[in-house]
């Protein structure tokens, strides 16, 4: 038997991108995308902050800080803009609907469905087991009443931004780079390290904004194995979206978009050494998720 991955998969949503799989097509592409993101994205700000009037000054200071649940709601939502400026790209330079990018949608959301529940029930247990805790003990953020109430609403919007990142990332970027490049090298790193690069914040994360960076890349490079495994991008949502899910709405850093967290770390970006021993922990449950995630969608 061979060792190498089962990547049959991957040809439903790499197929459609080899009619126009010229690189250059792909640049242009992913400059189109960008613009049509920032231009969706200053409209929709714009009119949210006219909504708000007088109290949008406050929204945007409360958004910048992630402080409040509406303000990271809005803030999460504002990534939606990426998917209709992804699926343009898509059309314009490559000929192809965006539901090519997604993959079968009944297979999709079956996918979808299974990881997520096999992660659930990972992290359930998880949590039951020892060690508890995260050294001092958590602090409460908001009251369980308040924070039940806006749990849908948190889980939507974080169900936005993962999947307009999926889409763009593990979907259009990936996909066409497979179309062109035959070696997973490629197709696996090269959006994976994009993706990483975006998530290297210095001035927010001070010494660990690199491994978080590098965090971040081995995180695509995880994603792109599961989209190539899954030929959907059903299982990369899945993983993205409890991730988030458990980093932003359960335990959140205290100094970085807390607005939605039942609870806060005992410390926050500024103690670097502290950051530095729960990444290595995060590492470690990013693989276990992966696995995870390979088992429930296995045929």
């Amino acid at each position: 038997m061979s060792g190498r991955p089962d990547y049959r998969a991957h040809e439903v949503l790499v197929a459609p991108a080899r009619a126009y799989d010229q690189l250059w097509r792909l640049l242009v592409g992913v400059f189109v995308a960008g613009i049509v993101y920032v231009t969706l994205n200053q409209v929709f700000f714009a009119s949210v902050y006219t909504l708000f009037g007088a109290r949008s000054e406050i929204l945007h200071q409360q958004m910048v800080a992630g402080s409040t649940p509406l303000a990271v709601i809005v803030f999460l939502i504002s990534f939606g803009m990426i998917i209709p400026a992804t699926g343009l790209a898509a059309r314009v330079m490559h000929q192809r609907p965006l539901r090519s990018v997604l993959g079968p949608w009944p297979v999709l959301v079956a996918q979808f469905v299974r990881v997520c529940a096999l992660l659930i029930l990972l992290n359930v247990v998880l949590a039951i087991l020892p060690p508890w805790g995260m050294g001092e003990g958590l602090t409460a953020n908001l009251s369980f009443g308040p924070w039940l109430a806006i749990l849908p609403f948190s889980i939507l919007a974080l169900l936005i931004q993962v999947g307009a990142e999926e889409v763009f990332f593990r979907g259009y970027v990936q996909q066409q780079l497979a179309a062109r490049f035959q070696s997973p090298l490629i197709w696996m790193i090269v959006p994976s390290g994009l993706f990483g690069l975006l998530h290297y914040q210095p001035d927010m994360l001070g010494d660990n904004a690199m491994m978080v960076a590098v965090w971040a890349t081995v995180f695509g490079v995880l994603m792109a194995d599961l989209t190539a495994r899954a030929g959907t991008l059903g299982p990369a949502i899945a993983v993205h979206l409890v991730n988030n899910v458990l980093a932003l709405v359960f335990v959140a850093v205290p100094d970085q978009m807390s607005g939605l967290a039942l609870y806060l770390t005992p410390f926050g970006f500024s103690d670097a050494d502290a950051v530095r021993d729960w990444l290595l922990v995060d590492f470690a449950a990013m693989f276990v998720a992966w696995l995870a995630a390979r088992l429930a969608i296995r045929r």
